[in-house]
């Protein structure tokens, strides 16, 4: 089995990614290299099976840092079920866990194929979200912008948040959701959406675990809605600790107020609120 990686600047992640999708539409692995400014994506294959350089080369452009390949142990698939641990919150109160994990005694037990989309829980920034959704008052509508593989929705819904909306620019994240949603006994409504052109999509409580460049467009194209529509509360994640200031005042500018940040390593998540 062969591990191939790709390194780009995070500022350009997402575009990088989109592109590498159409070359691997059943997903890829994402790490954080370094600080954080530097992001790995990596396919898994055998040989003969994966991208070719030429077509990883040109999908990263000017975003590329390094490709390299490595070989994998026949033995990766059990290490690989092995690095996907439960992830345990407020006391057992909410649960995430892979399928092969035998189920807990917890009020909110969530069950995540880690091998289908982004988005298990155990990354920092999902993780920020999920706690800081734990503090909030659950009813009322709710939008996962950017949902992966849906576990924020799903948990919104399995808190007392009703409607709930995921939508992602991936189709590969969109099937997930709508999956995992199925696996867990939730009603989502999942479809693709792109922020950067569709039309604007709001709720009373959103969550945003995108990166930096993202959450910038959504607050600039937020004005587009009338100010009743704003959200009440938005969790903004996916930020490295010094772009939360930039974030904040992108969305001060707009009617949504800081009201409480968290932080877990080189990560950051902001709760803002309506005018606060």
């Amino acid at each position: 089995m062969i591990r191939l990686a790709v390194r780009v600047r995070r500022e350009q992640a997402e575009l990088v990614l989109a592109e590498l999708l159409e070359l691997a539409p059943s997903g890829v692995e994402e790490v954080s290299v370094g600080s954080g400014e530097i992001v790995e994506y990596a396919v898994y294959g055998a040989p003969g099976e994966l991208p070719a350089l030429p077509e990883l080369t040109a999908a990263a452009g000017s975003a590329l840092v390094e490709v390299r390949t490595d070989e994998i142990a026949d033995d990766w698939s059990e290490r690989w079920r092995e690095f996907h641990r439960p992830l345990v919150l407020d006391g057992g109160r909410l649960v995430v866990r892979p399928p092969w994990e035998p189920a807990f005694d917890a009020a909110v037990e969530l069950v995540i194929d880690p091998g289908q989309a982004f988005g298990t829980g155990a990354h920092p920034t999902t993780r920020l979200c999920l706690e800081l959704m734990l503090s909030l008052p659950a009813s009322g509508a709710f939008l996962d912008l950017g949902c992966g593989s849906g576990v924020l929705a799903i948990a919104a819904s399995r808190l007392g948040f009703s409607p709930v909306t995921a939508v992602d620019f991936d189709p590969v994240a969109v099937a997930a959701a709508s999956e995992n949603a199925a696996v867990n006994g939730v009603v989502l409504e999942v479809r693709r959406h792109d922020l950067r052109v569709d039309p604007v999509v709001v709720a009373p409580t959103v969550t945003a675990n995108l990166l930096r460049p993202l959450l910038l467009v959504w607050a600039k194209r937020l004005p587009e809605v009338s100010e009743l529509e704003l959200p009440e509360r938005v969790i903004a994640s996916g930020l490295l600790g010094g772009e939360a200031d930039e974030i904040a005042g992108a969305f001060a500018g707009v009617g949504l107020v800081e009201s409480a940040r968290r932080e877990s390593g080189d990560w950051a998540a902001l709760v803002l609120h309506r005018g606060c």
